[in-house]
């Protein structure tokens, strides 16, 4: 099964990133997904069911523990085709 992640994460400083989307941005860079797209806004990432879960545990964790207050997250199947 493939999956994507989509997430933001709390509170916002459009001057310079937040240690804890620095943290988020590194645990998704730094798995084994595809098509990783990291923005101010925005951010997804895709892979296999195992590397994307684990991903976004290591995400919560670290970001929550860096100083994010709120982490929206979404999680999508990728059915055959759908890219």
């Amino acid at each position: 099964m493939r999956l994507r992640v989509e997430f933001t994460t709390e509170p916002f400083d459009l001057d310079e990133a937040p240690a804890h989307a620095v943290v988020a941005r590194e645990v998704v860079e730094a798995a084994e997904l595809d098509a990783v797209d990291v923005g101010p806004f925005g951010n997804t990432a895709e892979g296999g069911a195992d590397e994307v879960l684990g991903a976004v545990d290591a995400l919560l964790r670290r970001a929550l523990t860096a100083g994010a207050t709120r982490i929206s997250l979404q999680v999508n199947v990728i059915k055959e085709g759908d890219r």
